[in-house]
């Protein structure tokens, strides 16, 4: 099988945590056939996980009658993702360090962290309802 070296996908899925499941696993394939290393797969596994969980929680609010969209194209230089839920949005630098005070035995709010700690690039657009988030292949940049 000779993959084409960009794949590009929009995804429209209703907001299920078990309907995003299938849209991560396909990324990482791609992103292993393209010889993305162990921590690249992992780092982008972590963000799409928290964002798309994120979209179903505090962006739809667990409704799921409104959708979640995943755009994502992979290439051997790097993953771009986009997802976006129907929600309200937010202002992510209202988000508090969860590193800090009281904040450390709180059992949430650490997903917006882990996404900007494990990817190359994390944009929010104004409205906070959609998270762009790019992972560079480290087997390319060194």
């Amino acid at each position: 099988m000779t993959l084409k070296t960009c794949i590009h996908e929009k995804i429209v899925i209703k907001g299920l945590i078990s309907e995003l499941r299938d849209v991560g696993a396909k990324v990482l394939c791609l992103a292993q056939t393209l010889d993305y290393s162990d921590d690249d797969i992992f780092a982008v596994h972590l963000a799409i996980e928290e964002a798309t969980v994120n979209a179903v929680k505090h962006g739809n609010k667990l409704n799921a009658d409104k959708a979640i969209t995943i755009e994502y194209e992979v290439t051997p230089e790097k993953i771009d993702i986009v997802v976006t839920d129907q929600g309200q949005g937010f202002d992510p630098e209202t988000i508090e360090d969860p590193r800090c005070g009281k904040n450390i035995y709180k059992t949430g709010g650490r997903g917006v962290l882990l996404i900007k700690s494990y990817m190359n690039v994390v944009e929010y657009n104004k409205t906070g309802n959609s998270v762009h988030m790019i992972k560079l292949n480290s087997r390319h940049t060194r």
